[in-house]
């Protein structure tokens, strides 16, 4: 059984024809062709080549699936008796491939693109554009204009009022200005009376 162990996103991993394996987020699309050149041992059987640090010519060939979201780990961070508390969330982006073959010597791979792979993920992409426009399309709506009340003519608004004044009682006449009295003459001061003279007490009768 022929395996390799190649290097990507930073890890070692150990494969073999046909085996599924989830590495470091790669850019590419479902179906599509991925090669590893960075092998850093091939085997078969009992013979195991060991590169330094590569094995020159050889190649690892596979297809891509999709990647996914991991399930979310939680990371706390917490000191006693310090007021410090804190609790987040990580969820790792991971690449799903399959292996199809090693290759060694320099040769190329034949792998093909999945076609059928490549179709689906292209509906899946575009049923979840609709879905995503459908959703969007009520908020994007502008609002319909209000549209303004007719102005009323100047006559409507005139008519009730002067009904309204007839029906009012006549307003009362202003009261006519008061004529200002005559000063008064200042009459002469009245000439003091000469104070009454006491009556002399009477003498007691014997």
């Amino acid at each position: 059984m022929t395996f390799a162990v190649i290097k990507t996103g930073g890890k070692q991993y150990k494969v073999a024809a046909n085996d599924v394996v989830k590495i470091e987020k790669i850019d590419a699309q479902p179906g599509d062709v991925v090669t590893f050149d960075q092998v850093l041992m091939v085997g078969e059987g009992d013979a195991v080549t060991v590169g330094a640090p590569l094995v020159e010519g050889a190649l690892v060939a596979g297809q891509f699936i999709a990647t996914e979201k991991e399930r979310t780990i939680i990371i706390l961070k917490k000191e006693r008796r310090q007021h410090y508390d804190r609790r987040n969330g990580h969820r790792q982006r991971l690449s799903t491939v399959r292996i199809t073959e090693i290759l060694t010597g320099g040769k190329k791979p034949t792998t093909k693109v999945d076609e059928i792979a490549k179709a689906r993920a292209e509906k899946r992409a575009a049923a979840a554009a609709a879905s995503a426009s459908v959703t969007e399309a009520p908020k994007a709506a502008a609002k319909p204009v209000a549209k303004k009340a007719p102005a009323k003519k100047a006559t409507t608004k005139a008519a009730p009022a002067a009904e309204a004044a007839e029906t009012q009682a006549p307003a009362k006449k202003a009261a006519a200005p008061k004529k200002e009295a005559a000063p008064k003459a200042d009459k002469p001061a009245a000439e003091k009376k000469p104070a009454a003279k006491k009556a002399a007490p009477k003498a007691d009768k014997e």
